[in-house]
């Protein structure tokens, strides 16, 4: 009899245990609770990174996604996931934040055990996060666009609990954490530097001035790694600087931001497919600005592109390694950005990094 009755506690422990509510705390300082591991996902943003955090069969689960941000901003990345995981050319669109096109309504008819939003979505929907949540819809909040270590590990932790693949996330948090104290140990090591960096979007090519970044983004990348960027102060979050204040301040740097942007024929093409020759093709006309002749970096060789698209997730590390090279040459001789970027593919992804994701000028003939 003591035998049955142990055996019946130990199945209602079970049980109540397999049917435990799952709680997390997102970025936003939410509670977030669901009865069980989310069958049926909406994602609205950090594709790579739920994919990477959730696992192999992560995309069977996701009933409905923001298509644009993803397709029309990363386009050779996105077709590449489409070949990997042809499920994904048949997922409802919701729409996204970012031209007003979110749809509240197909989000609803998805019918999601969970809804992922990055943080800058979640503020764009105001009132609207409360027509969801009526619905009976649990909505957590990641960001990863904050670049910072607390937030990057805060949104893995999270939707690696959600997701039920918390060995996974808490291996990714792992290795974002030791890769950024790694980056931090040599900069100590190696003392403080006077380098001078601009970084500038390229995107509409060299007749027009790009965005550079204060105090987000490359900007804020720029300044946590010890370098001095010239857009602080000069730009809040990003904007163009005047070509006369890019020439005066002299920098020692220049990061050129490339992506994967269809229709625009002179951006400096960086990413997925994009070939190192055609790259540096178009990072020419910029290296040929008027004055740009006599800048330290282009007189040293210091004009690099970088990939857009690779900030504001997991693997983002490897831009800041990249980044801290060219500032602290000596104390990251050993770092190979490029194989980080490889490696990290082809650990937690479906896909290769066959492309350009950072890469330095260098004029034909030289």
């Amino acid at each position: 009899m003591k035998k049955l009755l142990l055996a019946a506690v130990a199945t209602l422990a079970f049980v109540g245990q397999a049917f435990a509510d799952i709680t997390v705390t997102d970025v936003k300082g939410r509670t977030v609770t669901v009865p069980d591991v989310p069958e049926r996902v909406v994602l609205g943003f950090y594709y790579e990174d739920y994919l990477a955090i959730a696992g192999p069969d992560a995309l069977d689960k996701v009933v409905a996604l923001s298509l644009s941000t993803w397709k029309d901003w990363r386009p050779n990345q996105f077709a590449l996931y489409e070949k990997a995981l042809p499920k994904l050319s048949s997922i409802p669109d919701i729409g996204n934040t970012e031209d007003n096109t979110f749809s509240i309504e197909k989000v609803v008819a998805a019918k999601p055990d969970l809804l992922i939003l990055a943080a800058w979505s979640y503020d764009a929907l105001g009132e609207g996060v409360k027509q969801i949540e009526a619905a009976g819809i649990p909505i957590v909040v990641l960001d990863y666009n904050a670049q910072t270590v607390d937030k990057h590990v805060a949104s893995t932790l999270a939707l690696g609990k959600l997701m039920g693949t918390e060995d996974r996330a808490e291996q990714l948090a792992k290795d974002y954490e030791a890769a950024m104290a790694d980056i931090d140990a040599r900069i100590k090591a190696a003392g403080p530097t006077e380098k001078k960096v601009y970084v500038e979007l390229a995107q509409k090519g060299a007749a027009e001035t790009g965005n550079s970044y204060g105090d987000t983004m490359w900007g804020a990348l720029v300044e946590k790694l010890g370098g001095k960027n010239i857009a602080k102060g000069q730009v809040g979050n990003w904007g163009p600087l005047s070509p006369e204040y890019v020439l005066a301040e002299k920098p020692d740097l220049i990061f050129l931001a490339g992506s994967e942007w269809v229709n625009r024929p002179q951006s400096v093409q960086v990413g997925f497919g994009a070939d190192p020759a055609v790259t540096r093709e178009r990072m020419k006309p910029y290296v040929e600005r008027a004055g740009w002749s006599e800048l330290p970096a282009v007189k040293t060789g210091q004009v690099h592109a970088i990939y857009h698209g690779g900030a504001r997730t997991l693997s983002d590390f490897v831009y800041a390694q990249y980044i801290a090279k060219q500032l602290y040459p000596d104390a990251f001789k050993d770092v190979d950005p490029a194989k980080n970027i490889a490696d990290y593919y082809a650990k937690w992804l479906p896909i290769k990094a066959d492309g350009v994701f950072v890469l330095p000028y260098q004029a034909a003939g030289q």
